[in-house]
């Protein structure tokens, strides 16, 4: 019981009543219904006496009346409150089955009125009938939450004061003290617009609150200062309740004297409201006689309500069949003549708007051009400052008198690197989506490729204090056929990440075999480090373009253009790559790829590398307008023994190759005066022979078929690898003098 009138306490609206026999004269069907809201009005004002008063057995008579009264009435406000007074009724009477179903009856009618006053009340009913239920605690917060959202709507402080406080009893008895003590905050915000055992009774709560969390010191405050408050005001279920559990703090602290004075006025308070209990439990113990009876009657009256609810409902249903069936042949005769007329109409907007969308598609054609050349020019200009930076940084990295400066060197060669990276990011994605990406396929030596890529790492991995393990399995074939280009932008872009964001740790390179056959193998490569991690909520989106992670350490950032290149390139060779990794414990990329397997042997692979002494004294003419470009291919090329003679433009190139006898022919392709591609057109007039190798810092797949069309061997693009560099000039120049060689005579041709 003294769970029911913690939640009594705050009932919302008591409802009242009469008596049956008053409801029995005045009920008749023939009254106007502004009458019958009127004695529908007066009998819940009267049933508010009799249910302050403990007069049970008449609220109920009235209560049951009253809701017959809502069905004749049949309005959802007065349906929902007849349905509202009677659960309240039942609540008091110890019946929590049939109170739970009338308050649901209740919350059906008031979503009906659309009133959202009524329907916080409503659902301010439900959370405490499922609170007392005691098994659906999750659906009481839910309807407390509701009814608090409404009441904060309506700007009801009234409201909101009891909201809360019924929020602070259910937590309490669930023991959850921290949404108890949250809601016990707010409440004191509304104390003013509580009844008057409001402030002490919130009080109490905190002082169970704080006995609850073992704080008895703070609990022994707020209980003390209930006491003192209520014994002044009298008010003997405070106190009751108060010295309970204030005897029960006092025995946990060990003050066992105290404790048993304050148990001695809890037996004292108890016994007083025992009497006032009892006549009430003799009222309540009356009341359950009558409820069978007065059930029947309200089964009966919503049984009647049903029905005619039905007969309404049919009727409606019939007309708005025959009003629906006449609406829509009207409606189909207009939409055949509007049809008729609208289809001229549209046959000449679709000719409109087919013009429309030719000069769209021509407009985003002229715009995808501009795009590539965009990126074409681009790639030049920047290409071509980087070739002199990286290249003369290369030449004095070996100039042993610079030693004392190495360092510095080292930094400016990484950073120029690091750029030309940057660059071939962007200029990569531009590739992949425009679908013009080379697929060229070769036989490779996966070992060679991943400890060449992982070597170019070795400035960052000192510059981190990193250690770098690689490991392939033996499984792993030696040679295999595939896009080695693909695979090392794949894995540059991960050892690059790894490198970047680890420090002091490790980076591990892995290759494994995950199926073999004769023809075929299936390598899956892992790429782990032990740096910072990817936080989990950054993880779904770090593959998109421009993606970062956002440290706040600037030397993390970067175009965010690395993973989304990975997952795009890798989707080229039907791959797809997977990310393991937590904050502070580093990050794990995994991708499989298939191969070809090559079964030519290691010795016949060997033996095509070839001898750079055999370029000691050729002559080498160099095509090139740039003074920094030259200057550094001329370096380059007198390093490796080679002599070196300059043409500042195609024009001079052109002179010179008729007057002199060079080896090789090294040929930019934008040149003032005469372009590259003029320039050997003409000379291929009377040279067939000569090796014109491009070296271009245009982008290669647009120039590919002009350079070789032109009649060019082979291209090299700015900036390059020197080992690289010299490997193709030296290959080029062996082919040409060797006339059994069938390549050298299809590329004379």
């Amino acid at each position: 019981m003294k769970k029911y009138l913690h939640f009594l306490l705050f009932y919302l609206c008591i409802f009242p009543a009469c008596g049956q026999s008053l409801l029995s004269t005045q009920d008749s069907y023939d009254q106007d219904l502004s009458a019958k809201k009127i004695l529908f009005q007066k009998l819940l004002d009267s049933s508010n006496v009799h249910y302050n008063n403990g007069d049970y057995r008449k609220d109920l008579a009235l209560n049951f009346g009253l809701l017959s009264l809502a069905f004749e009435i049949d309005e959802p406000y007065y349906i929902h409150k007849g349905y509202r007074n009677l659960a309240y009724d039942y609540l008091v009477l110890g019946d929590t089955l049939m109170a739970k179903e009338s308050f649901e009856k209740s919350e059906k009618q008031a979503q009906l009125t659309k009133n959202d006053t009524v329907r916080a009340h409503t659902y301010m009913d439900l959370a405490n009938i499922y609170s007392l239920s005691g098994d659906r605690i999750k659906e009481a917060f839910d309807y407390h939450d509701k009814s608090i959202e409404l009441f904060e709507k309506l700007n009801d402080s009234v409201g909101l004061a009891k909201a809360h406080y019924n929020t602070i009893l259910t937590a309490i008895e669930v023991k959850n003290l921290n949404k108890a003590y949250l809601h016990i905050i707010k409440a004191k915000k509304f104390i003013k617009y509580g009844d008057p055992d409001y402030e002490i009774s919130l009080e109490n709560l905190l002082g169970q609150y704080y006995y609850l969390k073992e704080n008895y010191e703070m609990a022994g405050l707020y209980f003390a200062k209930t006491i003192k408050t209520a014994e002044k005001q009298e008010k003997t279920i405070v106190l009751e309740d108060s010295y309970y559990y204030y005897s029960e703090n006092l025995f946990k602290q060990k003050k066992y004297k105290d404790a048993f004075e304050a148990r001695m006025d809890y037996e004292k308070y108890f016994e007083i409201n025992q009497q006032k209990n009892i006549s009430a439990e003799i009222e309540i113990a009356s009341a359950n006689h009558q409820v069978a009876e007065y059930k029947k009657d309200v089964q009966k009256a919503e049984l009647q309500y049903q029905l005619q609810a039905e007969i309404v409902e049919n009727k409606s249903r019939l007309n708005n069949i025959l009003i629906f069936g006449f609406a829509c042949f009207l409606i189909l005769f207009i939409a055949l003549f509007l049809a008729y007329r609208k289809r001229k109409q549209l046959v000449r907007e679709l000719k409109v708007k087919n013009k429309e969308y030719l000069i769209a598609k021509e407009e985003t054609e002229k715009l995808s051009k501009a795009k590539s050349k965009f990126f074409s020019t681009i790639s030049h200009e920047l290409r071509t400052p980087l070739y002199g930076v990286i290249g003369l940084t290369t030449i004095l990295l070996e100039d042993k008198s610079l030693k004392s400066h190495l360092k510095d060197l080292k930094s400016l060669k990484f950073s120029a690197d690091y750029l030309l990276a940057l660059i071939n990011d962007v200029l990569q994605i531009n590739k992949i989506d425009s679908k013009t990406i080379d697929n060229e396929q070769t036989s490779f030596n996966v070992r060679e490729l991943i400890k060449k890529i992982a070597s170019s790492f070795e400035y960052m991995r000192i510059q981190n204090n990193n250690e770098m393990h690689i490991h392939i399995s033996d499984s792993v074939p030696e040679f295999v056929f595939g896009n080695s280009v693909r695979l090392s932008q794949v894995l540059m872009n991960l050892i690059g990440n790894a490198c970047k964001f680890t420090e002091d740790g490790n980076i591990y390179i892995i290759a494994e075999t995950t199926q073999n056959t004769p023809n075929k193998t299936a390598i899956k490569f892992y790429i782990r480090d032990t740096g910072m991690g990817i936080p989990h909520e950054k993880q779904g989106n770090i593959f998109e373009e421009f993606s970062q992670l956002g440290a706040n350490d600037y030397k993390y950032h970067g175009t965010g253009l690395g993973l989304p290149i990975v997952k795009k390139l890798l989707k080229l060779d039907n791959a797809d790559i997977t990310l393991k990794s937590d904050p502070g414990k580093g990050s794990l990329f995994s991708f499989t790829i298939e191969y070809d397997i090559d079964k030519e042997t290691k010795e016949e692979k060997t033996s095509t590398f070839l001898d750079c002494s055999l370029l000691k004294d050729k002559k080498i003419l160099v095509a090139e307008d740039n003074r920094i470009n030259q200057t550094v291919t001329k370096k380059i090329l007198a390093k490796n023994g080679m002599h070196c003679t300059i043409a500042e433009n195609g024009q001079i190139a052109v002179e010179k190759a008729t007057s002199e006898k060079f080896d090789l022919i090294l040929m930019d392709i934008n040149m003032p005066v005469k372009n590259g591609i003029s320039a050997t057109k003409e000379i291929r007039e009377f040279d067939k022979s000569i090796p014109i190798l491009a070296l271009t810092a245009v982008e290669v797949e647009e120039m590919r078929y002009s350079i070789f069309e032109s009649g060019m061997n082979d291209i090299i693009v700015k900036p390059y690898d020197v080992t690289k560099f010299i490997q193709t000039i030296l290959k080029n120049i062996t082919e040409a003098s060797d006339p059994s060689n069938e390549l050298s005579q299809l590329k004379a041709i």
